[in-house]
């Protein structure tokens, strides 16, 4: 049969074997061990330092949590399910060690209050991390933008040819995705900051507890406010659960063109092989699964944001259960994306662009119809009439088999008298790049600067997060 804790002694019957298993969830929250302890400690010393316990208590309470925390990155601590959750396990493998003075530890706490603590330990060092990764990912895709800030390469709307761009201002759109997701991340690390030890279960405590002494402790800056929403809200996890939905988009959305561009139809890089895998029936086939894994995955990520939201939307104040389960859902989020952005960095440090290619799709598809109309605008000429005129010049290339490069002056200005020598210069595609040459546009001249801007920006953030890391 199940047993109760030793902490429920008001039951008179034991828990059902089935019900101690549905109930636990140390096969999942063990991995807030290590936030477990670091929290427990930092309480035990407040305790001490506000004369709630004596100091040796304290000193006694801190050695035995330091043993426990040793075995458990060591491996060799033993968790057990009739001690249901990572709060027990510790605070059992405490009494175990040291004895009854071990009870002194939970004064002043609860259970509610310490697994609040514990996540928001955990999501702040799991942001910590994603902040890193992408930094990774931005420094790849800026190193491979400043070999391309010549490649010219048509560029899609709607999947469809559009207009030449140069492939380094592409790789730097992906940029700012993501330096908006690093902001983002930030954003969130500050907002979770804040130390709920001491909300008690729900209403606070009696004990003369110094709440800013353990936030400080933990490295947060400031205590949350109100008692019941402390143990009560989850926000600050369905906001790392929304900010690493909206980096996966953005990861699946590169991951799908680099699926794109590796097929023979576009033939505009080749994965490593190191990034590829073969077929098990078909010789010659190269895949590139770990950029449909980013894809595909993003919907796992996306899965737990929404689970997320469920869980909390119906759940009055203050602890509920039900807040169990906002655990596995927020590890899960977290490897993934983790793992999605170490992949995605490898693929692209490693993938060969075919830039001949690139060039050859610039050919085909009229890319410079825009361009012969702004030339037509040039000339006098209402961009909506340029753009009519244009359409027919399109359709007369279409019907003679040519490119617009390749009709005649005689056969343009067939179309309108406006047209001149002048238009063979409009028509040439690598002066249409240059000539994009304002903020934000693909001339390489305006790519330049934004790659120093983005190189200059990305050692800031590399230099905060190295001194961050110092300081912890």
């Amino acid at each position: 049969m199940g047993t109760h804790s030793p902490w429920s002694g008001r039951f008179e019957k034991p828990l059902d074997e089935l019900v101690q298993r549905f109930n636990a969830s140390i096969g999942f929250d063990q991995r807030l061990a290590e936030e477990d302890v670091a929290g427990s400690i930092a309480h035990a010393k407040m305790l001490a330092a506000q004369g709630i316990i004596t100091r040796d208590e304290a000193a006694k309470i801190i050695e035995g949590l330091d043993s426990i925390r040793n075995e458990i990155r060591a491996g060799t601590f033993a968790f057990r399910l009739d001690r249901e959750d990572i709060h027990f396990n510790v605070e059992g493998a405490l009494a175990d060690r040291i004895g009854a003075v071990a009870g002194k530890l939970h004064t002043g706490r609860s259970r509610n209050d310490q697994v609040a603590l514990d996540v928001r330990l955990f999501t702040r060092q799991a942001l910590e991390q994603l902040q890193g990764d992408v930094l990774n990912v931005i420094d790849a895709l800026i190193d491979r933008a400043a070999e391309h800030t010549a490649t010219i390469l048509p560029g899609y709307t709607h999947l469809q040819r559009a207009q030449p761009v140069v492939l380094a201002h592409h790789l730097l759109a992906y940029v700012e995705m993501l330096r908006r997701d690093y902001a983002r991340l930030s954003d969130a690390r500050g907002r979770l900051a804040e130390s709920p030890l001491g909300a008690g279960a729900l209403a606070g405590t009696t004990f003369p507890l110094d709440r800013e002494a353990v936030a400080r402790n933990v490295g947060f800056p400031a205590i949350t406010r109100n008692s019941l929403d402390s143990v009560a809200d989850r926000d600050f996890a369905l906001e790392f659960l929304a900010t690493t939905s909206i980096l996966s988009v953005h990861l699946s959305r590169f991951a799908e063109e680099l699926v794109l561009w590796s097929t023979q139809e576009f033939g505009f890089l080749i994965f490593d092989d190191a990034y590829a895998t073969g077929s098990s029936m078909m010789p010659q086939k190269k895949n590139p699964d770990t950029a449909e894994l980013i894809r595909g995955k993003t919907g796992r990520v996306i899965g737990h944001l929404v689970a997320a939201l469920v869980l909390l939307k119906g759940l009055p104040l203050a602890y509920n259960k039900d807040l169990q389960e906002d655990k596995e859902a927020l590890f899960d989020a977290y490897d993934t994306a983790h793992d999605c952005l170490r992949v995605l960095e490898g693929i692209v440090r490693t993938v060969t662009f075919r830039t001949d290619r690139m060039r050859q799709a610039t050919t085909e598809g009229f890319l410079n119809a825009t361009d012969l109309a702004d030339y037509l605008v040039t000339r006098g000429l209402p961009f909506r009439e340029a753009h009519g005129i244009v359409s027919q010049v399109v359709l007369f290339a279409e019907r003679a088999g040519k490119t617009l490069e390749q009709l005649t002056l005689e056969e343009l200005r067939l179309i309108s008298p406006l047209f001149d020598a002048g238009a063979q210069t409009a028509l040439d595609v690598d002066q249409g790049v240059l000539r994009r040459d304002l903020p934000g546009g693909t001339s390489p001249r305006r790519v330049q600067q934004a790659l120093e801007e983005a190189r200059n920006w990305w050692s800031v953030e590399v230099g905060r997060q190295t001194a961050a890391d110092t300081q912890g």
